[in-house]
C-alpha cells in the first residue's frame, strides 16, 4: 500500500488533476468528504488529509510514503529524511520580506514577524544581522503596523494584501511551488513501484507546461 500526503485547499485543486494523469483519482471528493483518509481508484494506494505544515512530517516518518507540500513548509522543517524528486510547478508564489512603505531600514537589531521563524533565523543569519524572530501563526499584515515588528517574512503572491494594509514587498528569500516528496525508507524499499507513479506525474507537469 502506498500512501500518500495532501493538504485541502490549493495544493490539492492543482495536485488532483496530476495525479489522475498516473491514473490516480479518488474514491470521493477530498473537498467535500469528512474522512481523512481516502481511497483511490488503484486499490494500493490512498490518500491522508492533513495539514500543510504536517505533510514533511507524515512523510518523514513514513506514516505516508509520498507527500505534496509548497517549498516554503519544506524549507521550515527542514527534515532530513525526505528526498524531493519532482517540482510539482503548481501553487507558485514568493517567500518575502515585507515592510511599511517607504520606511527607513531600521538601525541595529531588526524585529521580524513570521510563522516561517526558522527560514527568518536561517536568512539573516547569512545576511550577519541581529534578529528577534517573533513567532504568529496568521495576519502577518499587522505587525508592523502595530509596532509589534519592523518586518514581516510572508509568502506572496500578488502583493495586493500587503499593499492594502500600507505595506511593500523588499526581499526575495526563496520562489515557492509544491513539491512531491518521497521518505528515503520507502523509496528504497518500494523504489519501482514509486518509481512508475513519479514518471507519470512527471510527464503530466511537463505537459502542462509544454504550451
Amino acid at each position: 500500500m502506498l500512501t500518500i500526503a495532501l493538504s485541502k485547499g490549493r495544493i490539492l485543486d492543482d495536485t488532483l488533476p496530476l495525479l489522475a494523469a498516473a491514473g490516480i483519482v479518488p474514491s470521493e471528493n477530498p473537498d467535500k468528504s469528512r474522512k481523512l483518509i481516502i481511497p483511490t481508484s488503484l486499490s494500493d494506494v490512498r490518500l491522508l488529509i492533513v495539514r500543510a505544515t504536517d505533510v514533511p512530517t507524515y512523510v518523514e516518518h513514513g506514516a505516508a510514503d509520498l507527500g505534496v507540500a509548497g517549498k516554503d513548509v519544506l524549507m521550515e522543517y527542514g527534515g532530513q529524511g525526505l528526498y524531493e524528486p519532482l517540482d510539482l510547478r503548481i501553487a507558485n508564489c514568493k517567500l518575502m520580506t515585507a515592510g511599511a512603505i517607504g520606511a527607513p531600514e531600521p538601525k541595529g537589531r531588526l524585529r521580524v514577524a513570521t510563522k516561517f521563524v526558522n527560514v527568518a533565523k536561517r536568512y539573516y543569519a547569512e545576511q550577519g544581522r541581529q534578529v528577534d524572530v517573533i513567532k504568529l501563526y496568521g495576519s502577518m499584515e499587522l505587525a508592523p503596523l502595530v509596532g509589534l515588528a519592523d518586518k514581516i517574512i510572508d509568502v506572496v503572491d500578488t502583493g495586493n494584501t500587503l499593499r492594502a494594509n500600507g505595506l511593500e514587498p523588499q526581499e526575495l528569500i526563496a520562489t515557492i511551488s509544491s513539491r512531491l516528496v518521497v521518505n528515503k525508507a520507502s523509496m528504497k524499499m518500494q523504489h519501482g513501484r514509486i518509481q512508475s507513479l513519479i514518471d507519470p506525474l512527471r510527464d503530466a507537469v511537463e505537459a502542462r507546461h509544454r504550451h
